[in-house]
């Protein structure tokens, strides 16, 4: 199985598609995979979520990584294999989701906000973490988070993320970050939302160089 982070290597971003209908769905993730984006959730709150995450996994290339967002339940776990979903993200650090996700074969990113979830979720087999939301972890925590945290952990910065607050987090140690409605919301059309991600494809090429 392929890590998290060979799918974050070129283009760190997970693009959360919180709403997303299944009609639209393959236009709007081949607009974002244009762009560059190798990593796509549905929430399991968006309307025939698990439909969606299937016909993403049908569609998409091998190197892209489709999966599950608030996912809230183990039994969810399994669903989304199911229908071809290899990623679980949740909003907060469920251990029994985690293990489920690992005995599947799955990477999982739990939502954490202090460091004993973080502990906690990685001593569970994390793949990574979601910090989230990110103003309970600003980048001076995440600066003082990352002395005591393994050096290959992969902490993701999640919620209300724009481009201009990127470098920040990254010099404090991010090793990527989850987007959501800053680029993309229920009802966008497929060239807004091509634009954000261009926007953002363009902020993180800023910051490389």
């Amino acid at each position: 199985m392929l890590t998290l982070a060979h799918y974050l290597s070129d283009f760190p971003f997970i693009a959360i598609l919180r709403g997303v209908q299944a009609h639209e769905c393959i236009a709007i993730a081949d607009a974002l995979v244009e762009a560059g984006f190798r990593a796509i959730e549905v929430p399991l709150n968006s309307p025939d979520a698990f439909y969606s995450i299937q016909l993403l996994a049908q569609h998409l290339p091998t190197t892209c990584l489709v999966g599950a967002g608030t996912v809230l339940d183990v039994a969810q776990v399994k669903m989304v294999a199911d229908v071809g979903g290899k990623l679980i993200v949740m909003p907060h650090a469920d251990t029994a989701i985690i293990a489920e996700s690992k005995r599947l074969q799955m990477l999982c990113t739990p939502g954490v906000a202090t460091l004993t979830e973080a502990f906690s979720a990685l001593h569970a087999g994390a793949d990574g973490l979601k910090l989230f939301p990110s103003e309970s972890v600003p980048p001076s925590v995440l600066k003082a988070w990352r002395t005591v945290l393994p050096a290959e952990t992969i902490c993701l910065p999640v919620g209300g993320i724009k481009a201009d607050a990127m470098l920040a987090y990254i010099e404090a140690g991010a090793r990527g970050f989850g987007l959501g409605s800053n680029l993309y919301r229920a009802g966008m059309s497929v060239a807004q939302v091509r634009d954000n991600a261009l926007a953002y494809a363009h902020a993180w090429r800023e910051i490389e160089t």
